[in-house]
Order: structure tokens, then C-alpha cells, then sequence
């Protein structure tokens, strides 16, 4: 089977998050010291995060198509 690079891409970033997260936090989410409700509330920040990281492209991409031509629709 061949290998797909965008998975190995994914891989690799998981790999080093997780090796630089040990090194920060000294733990890995084998932990056993937080209960469904703070692993939820852990989640619950992250997709905020992320949901800012959105807003915060899609105003760029906004911005940009005022006043340059637009995105592909493939993108």
C-alpha cells in the first residue's frame, strides 16, 4: 500500500506534540488523575481555541478577497 504523505504528516506532528507536551507537562493522557468532567473541560478549550483560529482565517480570507481575486473554489 502506499503511503499517503498527508497522513504522515499528521503522524509526525502528533509524535512531536506529544514528545514537546511530556516535556511541558511532564504527563502523557494516559494520566489517571482528572475525571470525565475535566478531560471534557480540557476538550471544550481546545475546540474553543479553535474555533477562534477559524474566525480569525476567515476574517483574513475576507479581508484578502476584497481586494485581491477570489480563493479557487476548491480551497
Amino acid at each position: 500500500m502506499a503511503r499517503d504523505r498527508n497522513v504522515q504528516g499528521v503522524i509526525d506532528q502528533l509524535e512531536s506534540r506529544c514528545e514537546m507536551g511530556y516535556k511541558k507537562y511532564g504527563v502523557t493522557t494516559e494520566r489517571n488523575d482528572l475525571d470525565l468532567l475535566q478531560w471534557l473541560q480540557h476538550l471544550q478549550e481546545e475546540l474553543m481555541d479553535a474555533a477562534v483560529y477559524i474566525e480569525r482565517i476567515k476574517s483574513e480570507v475576507n479581508n484578502e478577497s476584497e481586494s485581491s481575486p477570489r480563493i479557487p473554489s476548491r480551497f
